[in-house]
């Protein structure tokens, strides 16, 4: 039966001063992933830090990741992260990959390109890629692009690590995956379910209502 690893990317930004070389934004400086069995267990999980060929760590990257110049520094490049995380998912056959939107298959393809590495085992991956976050639109009957965050919360998923972490990323939306795949009837957060049933019913919510529901409630 198939098994799902599911992946997060954590970038740095990229100077103006270096994208007549390096032509988008953003560079990859962690990936992290969870292995989910075919019976939607967490298995296995991997965490490689990326050192950037462009870009570099500023503060407001630092805080937000938590990442520093000292994770990196003696890093493996993109290539080689690649590869390594191609030799873990080889442990186990029959792997799709799963991430919240397809930026992080989109920002991987791309820097590949622009950095002329070719990968054929990882471009084949592309064809099954699961994009989580339009899975749980689906299920919420709209198109919207949900956060992770929010998504959680609806889910009532109990989250573990920090925000802007790629392992940690990668283990919550294992655990959203993993229940949306599972749960024949989605058991929703309770203040969210009320607040859902008030949309179909002509009113209005927004997530501010929930966490509102929730900081009461606690």
């Amino acid at each position: 039966m198939c098994k799902y690893a599911v992946i997060d990317l954590e970038m740095c930004k990229v100077p103006k001063h270096n994208r007549a070389r390096y032509h988008y934004y953003s560079e990859i400086i962690q990936i992290g992933a969870v292995l989910l069995d075919d019976e939607y267990q967490v298995a296995d999980s991997i965490n490689l830090y990326v050192k950037p060929e462009f870009g570099f760590i500023d503060n407001y990257i630092k805080n937000l990741t938590g990442i520093e110049k000292k994770n990196i520094i003696d890093s493996l490049t993109i290539e080689e992260s690649i590869k390594e995380f191609l030799s873990w998912i080889s442990k186990y056959e029959d792997v799709k990959i799963v991430s919240w939107s397809m930026s992080d298959q989109e920002q991987i393809q791309r820097e590949l390109e622009e950095k002329n590495v070719q990968l054929p085992e990882f471009d084949s991956l592309y064809e099954t890629w699961i994009d989580a976050q339009k899975m749980f639109g689906e299920m919420m009957e709209n198109d919207r692009r949900y956060k992770l965050s929010e998504a959680l919360i609806a889910g009532d998923i109990v989250t573990e690590g920090r925000d802007h972490d790629g392992l940690s990323d990668a283990y919550n939306t294992a655990l959203l995956f993993a229940k949306m795949k599972t749960e024949p009837e989605f058991q929703f957060n309770e203040y969210y379910a009320i607040a859902r049933n008030e949309e179909t019913e002509g009113l209005t919510f927004s997530l501010g209502d929930l966490f509102s529901g929730l900081r009461t409630a606690g």
